[in-house]
């Protein structure tokens, strides 16, 4: 099959919307359960891409979280510790595959921005991922494949219209792309660019001791990037995507937006989110929002209308910034990507906030020399690559 026929594309007043190869060539994917719309299709591809690079890049299995068209969250199948397991909310589970690892970090990294993902998976669905997906809120996934016992347990989703796609692993598209925008046809060559070790080789600062591990935190925050939105940077830790900032116009608002993020997903392995006790009543999504509130200014607002009760167990004392800040001092060895140079040293002074240790970034810019001495200042370690990763 050449053709699938959409509902609608963006939005339901833009009919008719159909995905096709133009060359008459089959389709390299298979719907095996829903109806997948325009944006679904959109996400999937573009996870397939970045899930399938990761694998390549570091051999181990990927998974992506994507809402509109950029990615929530990116990882590799490391083991959890308890911690993770406990504030991904998969410590009832026991151990997981590495699949389901990757996925359960790829959607614990930002939960909130993850709510209605579509999923990419780069290896075959097993019964663990499949578990964990058949309990989150998500619109769809892709993978290679699917055991029969994953497929049975993700057709029950949204009674039995889960969109799930299986795409042709072995698939290689043409190397030149096309879009159309206001009827004019945008053409390029497609993005083929090899994130590997030797596009990390070129350290520009004093420290130049890059670990393994932080090697691959480096690939993946650039093949991250590769698939987001720009502007786009992306904070990565012991194998996953802890925060990303896509699609700003200017350089320190990703920074920013990222670090924020990276900020949370420490903050929420803090003793104080986690001894919360919650309602037993109270959904996984709404214990995501109140740790959300919990960690922020308005949680004194929740204190003072007593909206806790419905919440809380036991009324949580507040969080203050004083205890915040000493708890983020303790955040190390973070990574961070850019999809181009940065232009001022105000975003490595943001990112050393976020105990970023490593950066990747292209170079090129004007105040290459401030961005350097900046990090020396703080003893990071930063990688040149020479490539800027737009994608839009």
């Amino acid at each position: 099959m050449n053709e699938i026929q959409l509902k609608y594309g963006c939005n339901p007043n833009q009919k008719p919307s159909r995905i096709f190869m133009e060359d008459g060539s089959d389709l390299p994917v298979t719907v095996l359960n829903g109806k997948p719309g325009y944006i679904n299709f959109l996400d999937a591809f573009n996870g397939w891409q970045l899930v399938k690079e990761l694998k390549e890049a570091t051999g181990l299995p990927a998974a992506t979280s994507f809402k509109h068209v950029s990615p929530a969250g990116a990882a590799v199948g490391l083991p959890l510790s308890d911690t993770l397991a406990k504030i991904y909310w998969v410590d009832d589970l026991g151990e997981l595959s590495p699949l389901a690892c990757a996925y359960a970090r790829a959607r614990g990294a930002d939960r909130m921005s993850s709510f209605g993902d579509f999923i990419a998976l780069s290896d075959i669905c097993d019964t663990d991922t499949a578990r964990l997906i058949k309990r989150e809120v998500s619109d769809g996934v892709i993978a290679p494949g699917y055991t029969d016992e994953a497929l049975e347990l993700l057709k029950q989703k949204k009674k039995g219209a889960y969109n799930i796609i299986q795409i042709d692993p072995s698939y290689q598209p043409a190397p030149i792309e096309r879009k159309q925008v206001y009827g004019i046809t945008f053409e390029q060559g497609r993005n083929e660019l090899d994130i590997n070790g030797d596009l990390l080789s070129n350290i520009v600062t004093v420290n130049k001791e890059i670990p393994e591990s932080a090697l691959i935190d480096m690939k993946i925050a650039l093949i991250t990037l590769k698939y987001t939105q720009s502007n786009s940077v992306c904070y990565v830790k012991d194998g996953q995507a802890i925060g990303i900032g896509a699609g700003q116009q200017s350089r320190i608002h990703c920074t920013r937006l990222a670090g924020s993020k990276a900020d949370n997903w420490f903050l929420r392995q803090s003793p104080q989110v986690l001894g919360l006790q919650f309602v037993d009543s109270l959904g996984r999504a709404n214990r995501d929002n109140a740790i959300d509130v919990y960690m922020g200014d308005e949680y004194m607002d929740v204190l003072a209308d007593g909206t806790w009760e419905g919440i809380f167990k036991v009324k949580p004392p507040v969080f203050t910034r004083e205890e915040k800040r000493a708890w983020l001092d303790q955040m190390q060895d973070v990574t961070l990507g850019s999809d181009a140079f940065f232009p001022f040293s105000d975003n490595i002074e943001r990112a050393h906030k976020s105990g970023v240790k490593y950066i990747a970034q292209p170079g090129g810019s004007v105040r290459d020399s401030d961005v350097i001495a900046c990090c020396d200042k703080y003893d990071m370690v930063m990688a040149f690559t020479g490539i800027r990763l737009f994608h839009h």
